[in-house]
């Protein structure tokens, strides 16, 4: 059985939860977010917890298992709390700035780059430097702050780059002169 499957959702006060066929709906007060569970998952819901368990045992129906409770999890998570990622940027020169909603990079090439949010994700800057990606959803959250590090990585020699706020970059020695 898988360890991540077995433990039960205890849902807050503050959520609400339905179950339609397959597809389960919650509710909180950041939003509302759904997820089509498999065919191969059982889902339980009593005293404001939910218990997932496989109906047949086999290696797919594992693997869904511990995906299906790990996704419903952070859905509750996201509709109570919100999920957030902050990303840095590093370099001379190197800056950002919001239009309107739209993502304005200055990170050293000859054109800037644009990046527009989903309509339920929310990107803030602070000092032109600190980037912030948050919203509901971690999947989209997640993607989003990568597609914004893909802009310019960070590289190992000086550093310069986006990165994440906790992330830790490996330098490297540059050439030594004579």
């Amino acid at each position: 059985m898988s360890r991540i499957g077995k433990k039960e959702i205890v849902l807050p006060k503050n959520i609400e939860t339905s179950i339609n066929n397959s597809i389960i709906y919650i509710s909180g007060p950041k939003g509302k977010l759904s997820y089509e569970i498999s065919n191969l998952i059982n889902i339980d819901y009593k005293n404001n917890k939910i218990k997932l368990t496989k109906k047949i045992n086999t290696k797919n129906a594992q693997a869904i298992h511990g995906l299906s409770r790990s996704i419903i999890n952070n859905m509750v998570i996201g509709v109570s709390k919100g999920f957030e990622k902050k990303l840095v940027i590093q370099g001379v020169g190197y800056r950002s700035q919001m239009e309107g909603k739209i993502l304005i990079l200055n990170v050293g090439y000859s054109h800037i780059v644009k990046i527009e949010p989903p309509k339920n994700i929310t990107i803030k800057v602070e000092n032109n430097i600190n980037i912030s990606v948050s919203g509901i959803n971690k999947e989209i959250v997640g993607q989003i702050a990568a597609k914004i590090r893909a802009v310019r990585p960070p590289e190992p020699y000086k550093g310069k780059g986006i990165k994440y706020l906790e992330e830790n970059i490996k330098r490297k020695v540059g050439k030594a002169g004579k």
